[in-house]
């Protein structure tokens, strides 16, 4: 599985599936298998048991994972490859439309 740049709290664009076009920001990434959560994207439906939480039960919507390779960094308002450099004698990340350091 390829390596991701992306982390929790970044803005993205979703770049393929059925929320093409949505922006949004990381909720999870999960490094292991490759996906994240996107606020407010490719929503799942989720049966659940009443519980203390949860008293009534039943449906809620929630977001769902999707592929890593789905999404890109959202900079200056446009969609832009990441990639990373030495500065300072630490590893930082850059946007390689502008070159702008990211972090």
């Amino acid at each position: 599985m390829a390596t991701t740049k992306l982390k929790k709290g970044d803005n993205v664009v979703i770049i393929a599936g059925k929320d093409k076009g949505k922006q949004g920001t990381i909720l999870v990434v999960d490094r292991k298998s490759g996906r994240v959560k996107v606020e407010g994207a490719n929503m799942v439906s989720k049966h659940t048991k009443p519980n203390m939480a949860n008293q009534q039960g039943g449906i809620i919507k929630m977001e769902g994972f999707m592929d890593a390779s789905n999404v890109m960094y959202l900079h200056n308002g446009k969609a832009t490859r990441l990639g990373a450099k030495i500065e300072n004698g630490k590893k930082v990340r850059v946007a390689k439309s502008t070159g702008e350091v990211i972090d």
